[in-house]
């Protein structure tokens, strides 16, 4: 590509006036940063971005994080320019640009392909929905963890596959939320050197200045999580700007984070360097002034000038294709040469599991004493990895208590000298995790994070992201009421499970005893494109008789009937539970039946499965006229009224919990099958009482 400093202007100044002709357009959006950072991100892409238009899930690309989620402009502009191909949701070309001007002009309007926050799926090109802060962040650490993975799990000698970089454009609000410094934390523990930073340094948030709130010496902070750092004084300095990337690509060692110095909404002579510029329209007037300045024609908007596109197809264009069509003459070659790697990386890709997957999860036998679910759940966790070569995954410094430690042979942990290893150690950083196992999961591992159940309000919002994204994050949840004891109410969850269930496209589980937990595990492998989470005990749970009771396989359908009535007598009460409170349910009703009234037990460890069953499911679960209910869990009551009605009885949590013995507590609180039987002859009474009145 001819060097040509006033074309390469002429493309910069396209990427500024499309930002700011759509944000006016939509009267809605933040023009400032797309304004200030052009000139660095044109030159990333142009001369940088390893990156094939043509074939933008190529696997080995370079991956762009635009972490400062709110200068979606930059990116659609970018993905528009470069033309950018879109695909299916299949992941198949479909011939049609990923953004088109008309989809520039529709910027956050409904349906548009162009939101306003960059949304994984929506608009293709957008390796992560991003938007709250710090959460790009964290998906460029596991994105960078994921390629290392790669690297050293297909790479050979003489077959080199793998080598991208995960560039990612933050911010000072990226900076000064607490997910950065958890994630910078870790990348610098790591050593990943394939990971950068660049890091707009503008000094204007919503409010102002940042001088209001802010005033941390960011490379210093850097340097001491053992990054390399650089500086470029003048966002508009491309001569600076390519000494830092290529300097940023020659270190080995660590990753690296390049602060730049921008204006932000440059260009507005009114509106530059203020507030003003960061979230809101500019205003017509101020617009054409913007214009003016740029040397651009202030009567045309959306406008992309002859010689722009053609540009962008001589250099990243061009450059990706040529990689891109090497990289596939290697592979092409590599599965020749190695057919059982080939195969497993095409699985992958196709979000596909190895055949056999689940032929060693273990079965439990019936036991009264049984066992934690949590020490199941490591048994079961264990049994599927082992046949999973690309599931890895770990604790927020917990896997010990969490039995989220994988033990089989050559499990490993991921470190900076094995970065083959499947056991990832997070540290106590709950926050980074969720976003970092949300990278992994975009780069199609199998990943997988846990740690105490009341830390979920620690990584709720990368959990949310999960499901928005639909990609198919692991969440391992131990210690999962007040049955952890003398830990005390800080410790004990009591809302969280309210919270999860709240998510939509969410699967929470919550199983029962050790089978249930087995299922519980193939529910969550099956699906690629809805995350989970497994909520289990730390305290033994008894394994029920299978040969008694149905079949745990009824997981697979949310809830199920458990036990019921005998000779298909209709039940004149049913208890409705999930996990620990399962077998307390069953106590009472084997108490019933030995007096002769019939119940039912309903297990229900995961209500979002269970609604999406067909009414026919659910009435022979719950039938309708069947109004004596009792429910029974260790949370609180939230969303249970949905099951149990205005009047039906609820055996729950109403306050926090105390610091005791697990059996002081379940005295207290009323979890007792003397409680629960009770509370189902004072739901028979009232149905009889109600029936006898009509």
């Amino acid at each position: 590509m001819q060097n040509d400093p006033a074309l390469d202007q002429l493309c910069i100044n396209t990427i500024r006036t499309l930002s700011m002709d759509a944000v006016q357009k939509a009267n809605s959006g933040h023009p400032g940063t797309p304004m200030a950072l052009a000139p660095v991100a044109y030159h990333l892409w142009q001369h940088h971005l390893r990156y094939d238009p043509d074939e933008p899930l190529w696997p080995n690309r370079d991956r762009f994080v635009l972490s400062v989620g709110h200068a979606s402009m930059l990116l659609y502009s970018l993905l528009h320019l470069a033309n950018v191909k879109a695909v299916d949701e299949h992941g198949k070309p479909t011939g049609s640009p990923a953004v088109s001007l008309d989809d520039i002009e529709r910027f956050r309007q409904i349906d548009s392909r162009t939101p306003g926050h960059p949304e994984y799926r929506m608009t293709t090109g957008v390796e992560t929905t991003t938007g709250p802060l710090g959460q790009g962040l964290g998906n460029s650490v596991g994105m960078a963890m994921a390629g290392r993975w790669y690297e050293n799990r297909f790479n050979k000698p003489d077959a080199p596959l793998f080598d991208y970089r995960v560039y990612a454009l933050c911010g000072d609000g990226d900076m000064m939320e607490g997910i950065s410094h958890e994630a910078a934390s870790l990348a610098g523990h790591l050593k990943l050197s394939n990971l950068i930073w660049i890091y707009d340094s503008n000094r204007v948030t919503i409010e102002g200045h940042t001088d209001l709130a802010y005033s941390d010496d960011v490379e210093s902070r850097f340097r001491g999580y053992q990054w390399h750092t650089l500086h470029v004084n003048d966002a508009n300095d491309a001569a600076a700007f390519e000494a830092a990337l290529v300097e940023a690509k020659s270190v080995t060692d660590r990753p690296t984070l390049i602060v730049v110095n921008s204006i932000i909404g440059w260009g507005a002579p009114n509106k530059q360097d203020t507030a003003a510029a960061h979230g809101e329209a500019l205003g017509v007037d101020e617009v054409a002034l913007a214009k003016k300045f740029y040397g651009w024609p202030e009567d045309k908007f959306f406008y992309v000038p002859d010689g722009v596109h053609e540009r962008f197809a001589q250099g990243i264009g061009a450059r990706g294709k040529a990689a891109r069509e090497q990289w596939q003459a290697r592979y092409d070659a590599y599965g020749k040469q190695y057919p059982e790697l080939s195969r497993e990386f095409a699985q992958m890709q196709a979000h596909e599991l190895p055949e056999g997957w689940d032929s060693g999860i273990p079965t439990f036998d019936a036991d009264a004493k049984g066992v934690a679910s949590r020490e199941s759940s490591g048994k079961v966790l264990n049994a599927i990895a082992a046949r999973v070569p690309w599931m890895i995954g770990g604790a927020a410094d917990l896997a010990p208590s969490t039995k989220t430690n994988l033990k089989f042979e050559g499990a490993g942990s991921f470190e900076h000298d094995n970065y083959g290893g499947r056991n990832l150690h997070f540290g106590i950083r709950e926050h980074a995790m969720g976003a970092v196992v949300n990278g992994l999961a975009l780069s199609n591992l199998r990943p997988f994070g846990s740690t105490f159940l009341i830390f979920s309000d620690y990584m709720k919002p990368p959990i949310r992201l999960s499901a928005i994204m639909e990609v198919p994050s692991i969440y391992v949840f131990t210690h999962d009421s007040i049955g952890l004891g003398e830990d005390g109410p800080t410790h004990q969850p009591i809302e969280q499970l309210a919270s999860l269930r709240g998510v939509p496209g969410l699967t929470v589980l919550r199983p029962g005893d050790a089978n249930e937990v087995a299922e519980a595990w193939c529910v969550a492998l099956s699906n690629p494109r809805r995350p989970s989470c497994i909520v289990v005990s730390r305290q033994p749970l008894p394994t029920l008789d299978r040969g008694r009771y149905a079949s745990a396989e009824g997981v697979k359908k949310g809830a199920y009937v458990l036990a019921d009535a005998p000779g298909g007598e209709k039940p004149q009460v049913v208890l409705l539970a999930t996990g620990s409170e399962l077998s307390l349910c069953v106590d009472v009703y084997e108490k019933l039946r030995s007096e002769g009234i019939a119940a039912r037990v309903v297990s229900m460890p995961s209500w979002d499965i269970f609604e999406r069953q067909d009414a026919a499911y659910q009435d022979s679960v719950l039938p309708p006229d069947l109004d004596a209910r009792v429910a029974v869990e260790q949370a609180a009551t939230l969303g249970w009224d949905r099951y149990v009605g205005r009047l039906g009885a609820q055996v729950v949590m109403h306050t926090f919990g105390a610091s005791a013995p697990l059996a002081d507590l379940k005295k207290k609180f009323g979890f007792t099958p003397e409680r629960i039987y009770e509370a189902a002859k004072q739901q028979i009474a009232r149905v009889q009482s109600k029936r006898s009145q009509e």
